[in-house]
């Protein structure tokens, strides 16, 4: 049996395949930025001395790494429709995004800021500097920088992670090639459509975190190490 490729009926649908793409880049774009907010803000209640804040921001982070996105989504969609709080499709996708970004952007920020050796900060106190620079300046900041491969690595499987968002009819890259898989009957095209898409927009998110990273680390450029 061989199959006989088509792509000729998807032409029609092309307007439909980029709007579902810039839903893609708009969901993540304000899931990373919110997010990694959240994520330092976490990391750095990790790391306090105010134990009950520890703890519900420990709750927090193990409950959201121990639980598929899928079934944080549904939760955030249908659970909370169901005790009278009904938010729009693409609003509970973010929001289901940003717990999750979150909570993964917390416990990779924190391991930088673990990296820190205390005779950075004990150095910076001899010099005189205020906790907010000590903290900002010698700590949050490198840390940052050391974990940015990392991060832009998680941001990026956040992006791929939207086609989940189809199972609450979001209307995303993967959302709209269900529907037109099922007006057109060609399915392998379409999903091979979406694939490159994909691709796309990951290797545009790459560029875009090396030029950022190239911006904002600029002892990274001169020492020649990987962004």
């Amino acid at each position: 049996m061989q199959y006989q490729f088509d792509f000729a009926a998807l032409l029609p649908y092309w307007g439909d395949f980029l709007s579902g793409a810039l839903v893609t880049i708009e969901i993540t774009v304000f899931s990373v930025i919110i997010g990694l907010v959240i994520g330092v803000a976490c990391a750095i209640a990790r790391r306090s001395n105010i134990g009950p804040l520890r703890t519900l921001v420990s709750i927090y982070v193990e409950t959201v790494r121990n639980t598929p996105f899928i079934v944080q989504i549904f939760f955030i969609f249908f659970g909370l429709s169901s005790v009278g709080i009904r938010l729009p499709i693409i609003a509970a996708a973010v929001f289901a995004m940003v717990i999750n970004v979150g909570a993964y952007t917390a416990e990779i920020v924190r391991a930088g800021m673990d990296s820190i050796h205390p005779s950075q900060i004990e150095a910076a106190e001899a010099l005189g500097l205020s906790k907010l620079q000590i903290y900002r300046d010698i700590i949050l900041l490198p840390a940052i920088e050391r974990v940015y491969p990392a991060l832009s690595s998680q941001f990026i499987l956040m992006m791929l992670s939207t086609s989940i968002a189809s199972q609450i009819s979001a209307e995303e890259l993967t959302g709209v090639a269900n529907n037109i898989q099922s007006n057109t009957f060609r399915s392998l095209e379409t999903y091979v459509v979406v694939a490159v898409l994909y691709i796309a927009i990951t290797y545009l998110m790459r560029a875009g975190f090396y030029g950022l990273g190239f911006i904002a680390f600029p002892r990274r450029r001169r020492l020649g190490t990987s962004l």
